[in-house]
């Protein structure tokens, strides 16, 4: 006894509260887990599922049988084996009536069962009828026949079974989900052909590993013909530590335009997920989608029609969103944990969990055959003795009729036992036919030669093995069918970014030279003729798109980014852009671009030096901005310039009337830093600023370059520009007889 329990004198019980509820609450903690909660690895059920599927039978509500109210069968559960809620008891029975909660059905419902839209919106139980599916055999055709053992129900009235004889794995088949104290259960349904197949595997091969029986059984398979999009690495991992998580996602094809979803992730709810996809719609975070209908019926079950916009969607990005975003994609956590056979909970692998249910499954196929072993022993003996008594017949019928005790005079003179001679006298008249002899010796050839069979199925364990093979076979063919969840391996999906969401209208970002951002829908607008504030005026303007960024450059290197959704109308005057961001002291705005991400740009100074970058090289989330290019002393940065064609080519002008043009090639790619020499300029005469790169072009194949000194201007083409190509990075050619104060290039 606990020495911390003592006893008053009027001989009550005194103990320490905490001892109290510590063991009061470990013993619930493991009457929920055991007797609840968790399934057993034999028949792979609960106990109120247990019970169920006992008192169905017990009523004589087999697959053959007419269906009997729902309210007749839970009303023998919870009066006879598990007295809790009938709710709670009914809810049980729905889900095993639910094909699309359950692989195989263990119930066969008529009436409203629910839905797989609203699997909760079932009848209730005076509403229902049910009977026992087909499939309910396999786990109840060798209840009588001295499988299991039995134990006294809750009041002791009658007895129930402790487990059911499974002729199939049904914990993998069905699956389960369950919530016990300080531990859960989620095992997936999977297919029976491949279970059983893998479970003859383990049979013929002992040593066979959870990877080899993974290619038997390469993933769980939900009732839905939703694709299973978990790699096979990670399945192998699930299957050999017993955890880990499964993702599936809906099946769809294109149809006139449309969408059509046709299959959906396991207990996915189709109006959910339209409810899901039109929220997204009521807040402006799906604007290429026009409308959704859900036209499933009898015919299509799942149907659901989502119309993009326009065809210039691009479906697939599309539902890559929606995959991200709703249940068209769900995921599933896997956690085998089972009561064994030694009647302890455990997360087990693949093959632990075959393994443990084929010596299951031995042990009660040996039972059986025990069990008919003793039958045909005990029947053969009673035919001995009613042999000996039909060909004794007169006698016995003396004896029978003069003598006071004739069991122990027919015992004695025949040397019967007692079994024998209390069938004799309860044998009627009719046996005593002249045809009986030869029906007595049939009977016992039949019942020799079955006796012969199973002494050796039970003298050798490999015929008894084979013997669980062939019957593993039988319910394969009888019940088995094809895969439901295809497994596909699919690349991630992501939702859209804000930017991808957002409408892409042609706009023009104008930038003032005081440093005043705005922008103006279009690319037809002229920058210069808008209105400024008193002293201000135009300094640049970059074409894009509103769904794109725009890059602010400064005076040190620096570039910025804004969202060119959030820049004010050109309709005003816009906002300083200073107050969005912290530029370096001294540092102004002195240019700005626009481009799609890979979108290469030169970025160069003045000091003769450049490179190429992409335009999502300048981006950053940062208020002050990223250093992008770096100065040479004495040099200044110069405005990027947006790269048309990989054949352009550079032309680089100096102060003095110095030009250069080479390849577009010869420039490095970068994303950051001084870059290479363009022009040659020598750094003395950078440092005093008496000579300087003033501009830089890209030139396209075809394009006219401009070249601008004062109010002249010289148009060059691709033949006047012969004389100035060179290698990059040399002195260049002068400019012609008034044009050597260059003040900037232009490209048409």
């Amino acid at each position: 006894m606990n020495e911390k329990v003592t006893f008053s004198e009027n001989g009550q019980e005194r103990r320490a509260l905490k001892d109290y509820t510590e063991e009061a609450y470990l013993n619930y903690s493991m009457y929920v887990i055991l007797d609840r909660a968790l399934p057993n690895i034999g028949d792979g059920l609960k106990p109120v599922q247990r019970r169920i599927i006992y008192a169905m039978s017990e009523l004589g509500l087999k697959a053959t049988a007419k269906h009997k109210k729902s309210a007749r069968t839970v009303g023998d559960v919870i009066g006879k084996f598990h007295p809790h809620g009938d709710s709670a008891a009914y809810e049980a029975m729905v889900l095993m009536a639910q094909p699309f909660s359950y692989r195989y059905p263990l119930v066969d419902g008529q009436g409203n069962w629910g839905s797989a839209d609203d699997p909760k919106s079932f009848a209730a139980m005076r509403y229902t009828e049910s009977k026992l599916s087909p499939y309910a055999e396999l786990l109840l055709a060798e209840l009588g026949q001295g499988t299991v053992d039995w134990k006294p129900n809750f009041d002791g009235s009658m007895d129930e079974p402790e487990i059911l004889p499974a002729r199939v794995p049904n914990v993998l088949l069905n699956g389960t989900t369950g919530i016990a104290v300080g531990m859960a259960t989620d095992i997936p349904p999977h297919n029976l052909r491949e279970v059983v197949s893998a479970c003859i595997h383990l049979l013929d091969h002992p040593k066979a590993t959870s990877a080899e029986l993974c290619e038997l059984v390469p993933g769980p398979d939900y009732p839905t013909e939703a694709e299973i999009i978990t790699p096979r690495k990670d399945l192998l991992a699930i299957y050999e530590s017993g955890r880990g998580s499964v993702k599936m996602r809906a099946v769809w094809h294109k149809e006139d335009g449309d969408i059509i979803v046709t299959a959906l992730p396991f207990q996915a709810s189709g109006s959910k997920i339209l409810e899901q996809i039109a929220a997204q719609m009521r807040n402006k975070k799906l604007p290429m989608v026009e409308d959704l209908r859900d036209e499933s019926d009898h015919q299509y079950p799942t149907r659901l029609v989502i119309t993009p916009r326009s065809n210039r969607i691009d479906v697939e990005q599309l539902m890559g969103h929606l995959y991200a975003t709703t249940d068209l994609e769900r995921s599933y956590r896997v956690n085998l944990n089972i009561i064994g056979r030694d009647g302890k909970p455990g997360v087990m692998s693949l093959r632990q969990i075959i393994k443990e249910w084929l010596a299951f499954r031995v042990d009660t196929t040996r039972r059986r055959l025990e069990h008919r072993l003793d039958k045909v022993d005990r029947r053969l003996h009673l035919l001995d003795g009613l042999l000996t008594a039909f060909l004794n017949i007169d006698e016995v019928i003396h004896i029978i009729r003069t003598e006071d005790e004739p069991k122990q005079v027919l015992m004695a003179r025949f040397q019967l036992s007692e079994l024998q001679a209390d069938y004799i006298l309860d044998t009627k008249l009719r046996q005593l036919a002249r045809l009986e002899e030869v029906k007595i010796r049939a009977e016992q050839e039949q019942l020799a030669a079955e006796k012969a069979k199973l002494e050796q199925l039970l003298s050798s364990e490999a015929r008894l093995k084979t013997l669980v093979k062939k019957e593993l076979q039988q319910a394969a063919e009888e019940f088995g069918d094809d895969r439901l969840s295809p497994l596909v391996e699919r690349a991630e999906t992501q939702a859209f970014s804000e930017t991808e969401l957002l409408p892409s209208e042609p706009i023009t970002a104008v930038l003032s030279d005081k440093g005043w951002i705005r922008a103006a829908k279009g690319h037809d607008i002229d920058p210069a003729a808008l209105s400024y504030k008193a002293g201000d005026s135009f300094l640049a303007a970059a074409k894009g798109r509103s769904n794109q960024n725009l890059f602010l450059q400064d005076s040190s290197g620096r570039f910025y980014a804004l969202a060119a959704h959030t820049l004010p109308s050109a309709r005003g005057q816009g906002e300083p852009a200073t107050g969005r961001l912290n530029l370096p002291a001294g540092a102004v705005i002195t240019n700005i671009v626009m481009g799609a991400d890979e979108q290469k740009v030169l970025l160069s100074s003045d000091a003769g030096y450049g490179f190429i970058a992409k335009v999502s090289d300048l981006y950053t989330k940062n208020r002050a901005g990223k250093a992008v290019v770096s100065i040479p002393k004495g040099g200044r940065v110069l405005a990027a310039k947006l790269i048309d064609g990989d054949d352009a080519l550079i032309a680089a002008v100096s102060n003095e009337g110095r030009m250069l043009v080479f390849p577009l090639s010869e420039v490095p790619e970068l994303a950051r830093g001084k870059g290479n020499k363009l022009l040659s300029i020598p750094s003395s005469r950078l440092q005093s600023r008496e000579e300087y790169v003033v501009d830089y072009a890209v030139v396209p194949t075809g394009a006219e370059l401009r070249v601008y000194s004062g109010k002249r201007h010289l148009a060059m083409k691709a033949k006047d520009l012969e004389h100035y190509l060179g290698e990059r990075g040399r002195r260049g050619h002068k400019l012609p007889r008034g044009f050597q104060k260059v003040d900037g290039l232009g490209v048409e």
